[in-house]
Parts: structure tokens; sequence; C-alpha cells
């Protein structure tokens, strides 16, 4: 169990910059060590078919908590009497004003091996670049995302199944202890910074809904085998593509795992009436050459195998 300074755990007092779930044991941690003085997350969002507004998940543990909530910061929102603020994940861009409240900045725990796939979606672009190792990078935050010196680094490896929501949780549960050890070194002054090569920086997109869409050209293609000579842009890479082979179609769909999913236009026809239809295409496997899907989802109805799915719509054809 890592041993934690008395002292600096009495008197610090913290405040928080973060959003979804996954950045929870973070938080757990911070609470259970010092006094975390108020959360800061993004306001609630529409949420599902009916669109209703929910609070975030860092939201709902604060309330939980007794911790106070603020969906908005600026200087005058609160007095910060000691020296750190943590952030994981909060979705947006600290500005000068804000940094400069606290004495001993604000520490980001970001889910890549910095310099590469700075932004907002590391994991899910190490997973489609096809990257064995991944990990964690503790840095402290300037005026430039994910720019700021580093003061911890761990690996950690991308398994053979793993998708963007089983990576993420246990790279954020293992930032946790990590941070749990490095939060009071770097604060007693037995952490030196080291700048990153920024030369080397590579950099990740906001994903959207439609990031997750695979031409049904290439799938019909791996599909049967076939090799496929032109390049496919990952949408949320900054200037990157690779060929849109079996391999990377099936870590692909994984990346895209748990949103927005991998999907493609399908048309269907009935009775002589044809219709397009998205089918979600939620897990599927390589064997030589060739991509197998095996679990797929028509847009309204339930997940079903692919032989469920082929009996079903024997006419179908990739749009």
């Amino acid at each position: 169990m890592t041993k934690i300074n008395k002292f600096v755990s009495r008197r610090l007092e913290i405040v928080f910059f973060g959003t979804p779930d996954y950045v929870l044991p973070i938080l757990e941690v911070l609470h259970q060590t010092y006094r975390v003085l108020a959360v800061v997350t993004q306001p609630p969002k529409p949420v599902g078919r009916q669109q209703k507004m929910t609070p975030s998940a860092v939201s709902l543990w604060a309330k939980e908590h007794h911790i106070p909530v603020l969906t908005s910061f600026t200087p005058l929102h609160i007095s910060v009497k000691n020296e750190v603020g943590v952030l994981a994940s909060y979705g947006r861009i600290i500005p000068r004003d804000v940094l400069e409240i606290f004495p001993r900045g604000i520490i980001n725990v970001h889910p890549s091996l910095l310099p590469k796939y700075r932004g907002p979606s590391p994991v899910t672009a190490a997973i489609a670049a096809g990257e064995r190792e991944t990990g964690v990078t503790i840095i402290k935050l300037d005026e430039e995302m994910d720019h700021g010196p580093i003061l911890a680094q761990f690996t950690e490896e991308i398994k053979p199944d793993d998708t963007t929501g089983s990576l993420r949780d246990r790279v954020f549960k293992k930032s946790a202890e990590v941070l749990a050890t490095i939060l009071p070194d770097y604060l007693e002054g037995r952490v030196t910074p080291r700048e990153q090569n920024h030369e080397q920086a590579t950099y990740t997109k906001t994903i959207k809904k439609e990031h997750g869409s695979i031409p049904g050209k290439y799938l019909q293609k791996v599909l049967n085998g076939e090799i496929i000579e032109e390049s496919f842009p990952i949408p949320f890479i900054k200037d990157s593509s690779l060929v849109p082979d079996s391999s990377f179609l099936e870590r692909f769909i994984r990346a895209l795992d748990p949103w927005p999913g991998g999907w493609t236009n399908i048309k269907l026809t009935s009775y002589q009436v044809s219709k397009l239809a998205r089918l979600k295409l939620l897990k599927a496997h390589v064997e030589g050459e060739k991509l197998v899907l095996d679990q797929v989802q028509l847009e309204g109805k339930n997940p079903v195998s692919w032989q469920q799915f082929v009996a079903g719509h024997p006419g179908y054809q990739f749009a």
C-alpha cells in the first residue's frame, strides 16, 4: 500500500478538474488523502433518445460526497489556500488566469506516452494505430495542449482484445496509484520536471459519431480477404492514414468501443423495396487475410451474430 506523507495530506486542499466516470479512481484517491475543495466539471448534457439533461459522473460523485461542483471556473469563484489542482479528462483548455491561481500549478493526468497522442482521444488512437503499448504521463499543465513538463510516466500493454473502454479503465486505475505517490513527492520538491521532446509530438482529435464509418467497399474486400491498395485516413489522429486491411479494421472496431462504435451503411431489399440502414459492427476477429464479423447490430434492433444477420437478410449489400 502506498504511504502518503501525513503532513502534506492534512494541510493540502485540492481542486479537481474532470468529467467522465473513468476518472473517478483518481478522485477517490484524492478524497481519501487530501481535502477536495471543489470539483470543476462539464455542465449537464443531453443523453439518450429522450435527450435528458444528465450531470457528469464527477458531478454526481461530488454531490454524494457533499463537495461543491462548478461547471465553469474563474479566479473569482474560489479562494485556493493550498498549492495545486489536479486535472483528468476535463474536456476544456485551462486559461492562464486559472493556471495562475495555483502556486504549484495544475497536474494533468494524460493517458498516453507523451509527446505521442496529445489531445482528446489518445487511448482510441493508440489502439487504432496498432501500438503494442501505451501508458499515462503526469505533467504540469501549461497553456498549450498536453505540452507541459513531465513529472512521471508509466507504460501499459495493449492487449489483443482491448477496447477503448477496457484499456482506459485500466490505465486510469493505475494512474490513481501513481498519482498517490508522485503528488506528495512533487509538492516536497523531490520530483524534477523534464521537458517533452516537442519535435516528436503527435496529435489526436475529438471523436465524432461519423468517425466510426467504415466504407462498404473496404469492408466487402477484407471480408473476402482481398488486398486494398489505397490508404484510409484515421479521422481522430491528425495527419495519419493506414491501409484498411483486416488487422486495421479489427483494431478500428475495438478502438471505437464503447462510442461511437464502428459501423457501415448497408442496403436491404424486401419485397422489391430497397432501403439504406446503418449496421453497427460490434465484434470481429482476423483469420488469415480475412476479417470475420462476429456480432453486428442493425439500427433499432438487438445485437445478433453475423450468421444470424446474413440468414435474416439474404439480399443485403454494402452501400
